[in-house]
């Protein structure tokens, strides 16, 4: 099991990096998992972890990329909800690094 250390407080991770505990994030948490994908988060990164946020607290599920696409697109327009903005944005897999930095679950059919 890993961990991170926040003001005395531990962070107990899966061994995918995912928070066991749903309930311990917060924007610090996402800045230091952040670093370990080594991205500097800006407001557009904010804006997209926010709203995945909320979609989770809707839905009670983390969105694989096709309905992750769909959602920023219906909130923050045709520009931002496109696979490649959210590729730009997150590298490698966007919904599985976006769901680990907004501390929720990995999304079911993502490797």
């Amino acid at each position: 099991m890993m961990q991170l250390l926040i003001d005395d407080q531990t962070i107990a991770l899966d061994e995918e990096g995912y928070l066991y505990n749903l309930e311990q994030w917060t924007p610090e948490v996402a800045r230091l998992l952040a670093q370990e994908e080594s991205l500097e988060l800006t407001d557009a990164h904010w804006e997209i972890i926010h709203l995945l946020r909320e979609f989770y607290q809707q839905f009670q599920l983390s969105p694989a990329m096709r309905p992750l696409v769909k959602a920023v697109a219906a909130k923050l327009g045709k520009d931002k909800g496109r696979s490649i903005y959210l590729m730009q944005l997150f590298p490698g897999s966007p919904a599985k690094v976006i769901a680990r930095l907004a501390g929720l679950p990995k999304p079911d059919n993502c490797l």
